[in-house]
């Protein structure tokens, strides 16, 4: 299994586990790569400023609808091809959490659904992510390189190249 650094969000200690690894305690929350072409796209959160779509999963749903919904609510982006690549471990003194995490291209934009959580949002190129993330760190660098690999993976399959 590809190994990753491990990262930091505020006191929280994040560690990340690719798929097929699954979390496991039912996920929290939810975190959704949204590619368009070559390029991602961000939401602005106030609280957290530029960074993709993510949120908690409601009782009554599962985690890849807590994503598709978050993508929506947060950056008004409709998303097809969703694929699980794995799960974040978060830690804070005794307590641990986990998020599930999927990267998708995006098929349309519409209008942000919940625009008093989001201030917007921009697709971005990869190089200009650092300058703008919220928490750029190598451990979410990484994260970014590995769902992109695997949807290049994805497509790839799919067109039998």
């Amino acid at each position: 299994m590809r190994r990753f650094p491990s990262g930091k969000y505020g006191r929280q200690r994040l560690e990340f586990f690719p798929a097929p690894y699954h979390a496991p305690l039912r996920a929290f929350a939810a975190l959704v790569f949204p590619w368009v072409g070559q390029d991602i796209l961000l939401c602005n959160i106030g609280d957290r400023g530029w960074c993709i779509p993510s949120g908690r999963v409601e009782p009554n749903e599962e985690s890849y609808q807590a994503a598709y919904r978050e993508a929506v609510e947060e950056a008004g982006a409709v998303l097809h091809d969703m694929q699980y690549i794995g799960c974040y471990r978060i830690s804070e003194q005794t307590e641990v959490r986990w998020a599930d995490v999927y990267v998708a291209q995006v098929k349309d934009l519409v209008e942000i659904g919940c625009p008093e959580e989001s201030l917007g949002r921009q697709v971005v190129t990869l190089p200009e992510l650092p300058a703008i993330y919220h928490n750029w760190n190598p451990l979410i660098e990484e994260v970014f390189a590995y769902s992109r690999e695997v949807l290049d993976r994805r497509l790839n399959f799919n067109t039998g190249t």
